[in-house]
C-alpha cells in the first residue's frame, strides 16, 4: 500500500513526547512489511539544523492559499530506508523558531496559520506527486483538518488523492482550538464554520475536524477509546465520538508499540552495560551508574523509584508531590526527570534541596539519562490522571523496572496488576488518588523486601512483547476494512 503519515513530530528528527516515538516506529514497522510509506512533518529549525537531515534535497516548490494570502514554501526529501521517505515542509516564517509550539510560557499566537499552512502543504504535496495514495493517516490536532482539506481539494480538482483517511488521537487534552475568525484561513465553505462542522463553543477545533471527517478514527489504546466517549475524558467532544462509534465507524483503540531497535536493554548503546531477562548482572551495573550520576556514591539497599515524564497535573505530579515526604522517610531513593509546568519544576527542586540524600531532580529532556533511568531504577512511577496509552510503562517493563501505574487508559491495557495476577503480574496499579498511591508505594516497598518474589515479577515484566510487530497488523486490517 502507499501510505502517508502527516504529523507534527517524528523521532529521531524532532520530539517533545510520545507522538514522535509512535510516528517514527509505526512508519518503520509498516515499511518493514513492504508498504511504501511517506512521513510529512514541518521543517522546524531544529530539524533543518540536524545532521540527520543533511542529505535532504529540495524536491518541490509549493504555493498555499491562506485566506487572502498566497504563501510560498518548499518540500525537502530524505530517503530514510527502502520503502520509507521523510518529507519536510519548509517555510521560515512559520517554522524557523526556537520552539515547536510556543515560547514555553504561552503558545505561539499564529499556531492556527502555521498548521493550516502545513496541512495545506501536505495536500499540495499529494496533488503534485500524482495522488493515488491508499491511506492518509493524520495524527493529533496539528493535522486534524487534513481529511476535510483533502476531500475539498479532490472536489475542486477532480480525482482521488487518497482512497481512505485515518485520524489518530494521541491525547484528547490538546484540541487545537482557535478563534472562530481563524476559519477564514482554511478557505473552506462557510457552512463548515458551524456546529455541524468544526465550530466548537463559538471557536473552531482542529481536533473536531479530524473526528468528524476522517473515514476512520483511532486512538492509542482500547481502554482510552472507551474513556474519551465520556465527559471525564472527552473534553467536550464526547458526543462527537459517541456518534462516530456507531456501526462500522466505531472508534478503534490500537495499543501503541515500542521501537525495540531503540528500546532494548540487551543492545542499548546508551547504557554502560547490557542485560536481559536471562542475565540481569548488567542491570546492577546500570543501577550503580544511575545512583552515582545522581550524586549518591554509597550503595542503596532499598528500592530506587523513578519517574520520567512531562511535569503536568495530567501526569500526576500533584500526586507525586503528595508522596515526597512519605518516600523521604523510607529506605529508598526517588529520581525525577522531565520538564513542564514551572510550579512543579520549582516544587520538586525544592524537595530535592531539602532531601539531597533521598531525592534527585533533573529538569529537561535527556535521552541518555532517560535510558539509564529505565535501566537502573527498580520501580517506575506513573500516577497519571489520564493516560491515552503511555510508552514509558512499556519501556520500564522491558528494562526490568516495575511500574506503579494509575488504573486509567492505556495503563490498564499494558500493566498486569500483581494484586490479581500474582507473580504473573508485571506491576502495581492504583486509583489516581493520594491515599491509593501511598498504599501502592507501601506494597512496592514490601515487594522489594522479598527479593525472590520481586525477581519473579521482574521476569514476567521483561518477557512482555510490546513491539510494533505485535500490533502493526491491526493497522493493516483497519486500512483494508
Amino acid at each position: 500500500m502507499r501510505i502517508i503519515h502527516a504529523a507534527s513530530e517524528m523521532y529521531p528528527y524532532i520530539k517533545t513526547g510520545g507522538l514522535a516515538d509512535v510516528v517514527g516506529a509505526l512508519s518503520h514497522a509498516l515499511a518493514a512489511r513492504g508498504h511504501e510509506v511517506t512521513v510529512i512533518i514541518p521543517g522546524y529549525r531544529a530539524v533543518m539544523e540536524s545532521p540527520l537531515v543533511k542529505e535532504a534535497r529540495r524536491t518541490q516548490e509549493l504555493k498555499v492559499r491562506l485566506g487572502n494570502r498566497e504563501l510560498a514554501g518548499e518540500i525537502r526529501t530524505l530517503a530514510i530506508r527502502p520503502g520509507l521517505t521523510l518529507q519536510l515542509v519548509v517555510r521560515e516564517e512559520f517554522f524557523d523558531r526556537r520552539q515547536l509550539y510556543g515560547t514555553g510560557a504561552r503558545d505561539y499566537d499564529d499556531n492556527d496559520a502555521r498548521f493550516i499552512f502545513f496541512q495545506k502543504a501536505v495536500v499540495e504535496f499529494m496533488r503534485a506527486t500524482g495522488g493515488g495514495y491508499d491511506i492518509l493517516q493524520a495524527h493529533d490536532w496539528q493535522t486534524g483538518l487534513l481529511p476535510l482539506l483533502l476531500r475539498n481539494a479532490e472536489q475542486r480538482a477532480g480525482g482521488t488523492l487518497a482512497a481512505r483517511t485515518v485520524f489518530t488521537v494521541h491525547n484528547m487534552i490538546y484540541q487545537g482550538v482557535f478563534p472562530r475568525s481563524s476559519f477564514a484561513l482554511t478557505n473552506l465553505h462557510e457552512s463548515l464554520n458551524a456546529m455541524e462542522g468544526i465550530e466548537y463553543f463559538d471557536q473552531i477545533s482542529f481536533l473536531k475536524g479530524g473526528l468528524m471527517y476522517a473515514d476512520r478514527v483511532t486512538t492509542v489504546s482500547p481502554t482510552y477509546a472507551q474513556e474519551i466517549q465520556t465527559p471525564a475524558h472527552g473534553y467536550g467532544l464526547e458526543g462527537v465520538l459517541q456518534l462516530r462509534s456507531r456501526g462500522a465507524d466505531a472508534v478503534r483503540g490500537i495499543r501503541n508499540g515500542i521501537d525495540t531497535a531503540v528500546w532494548n536493554p540487551a543492545a542499548d548503546k546508551l547504557l554502560p552495560a547490557h542485560f536481559a531477562a536471562e542475565k540481569l548482572s548488567g542491570k546492577a551495573v546500570c543501577r550503580t551508574a544511575l545512583l552515582q550520576q545522581m550524586g549518591w556514591p554509597e550503595p542503596c539497599t532499598g528500592p530506587v523509584f523513578a519517574i520520567v515524564s512531562r511535569m503536568t497535573t495530567a501526569k500526576g505530579h500533584d500526586l507525586l508531590l503528595g508522596v515526597v515526604d512519605y518516600l523521604a522517610k523510607k529506605n529508598c531513593r526517588l529520581i525525577v526527570l522531565g520538564s513542564g509546568e514551572v510550579k512543579y519544576e520549582e516544587a520538586l527542586l525544592a524537595q530535592a534541596a531539602a532531601h539531597p540524600d533521598r531525592i534527585a531532580v533533573r529538569i529537561g529532556v535527556d535521552e541518555a539519562l532517560s535510558h539509564l533511568t529505565f535501566a537502573g531504577a527498580d520501580f517506575f512511577l506513573m500516577p497519571s490522571h489520564t493516560e491515552p496509552c503511555g510508552l514509558t510503562q512499556m519501556y520500564a517493563q522491558i528494562y526490568g523496572t516495575l511500574p506503579l501505574a494509575s488504573r486509567v487508559g492505556g495503563l490498564i491495557d499494558t500493566v498486569r496488576d500483581i494484586a490479581t495476577h500474582g507473580e504473573k503480574g508485571t506491576g502495581l496499579m492504583f486509583r489516581p488518588e493520594l491515599n491509593d498511591f501511598v498504599k501502592a508505594l507501601g506494597s512496592a516497598l514490601k515487594l522489594y523486601s522479598n527479593q525472590a518474589r520481586y525477581a519473579a515479577v521482574q521476569q514476567s515484566a521483561m518477557r512482555q512483547d510490546f513491539s510494533w510487530e505485535s500490533v502493526v497488523g491491526q493497522y493493516e486490517q483497519l486500512y483494508n476494512a
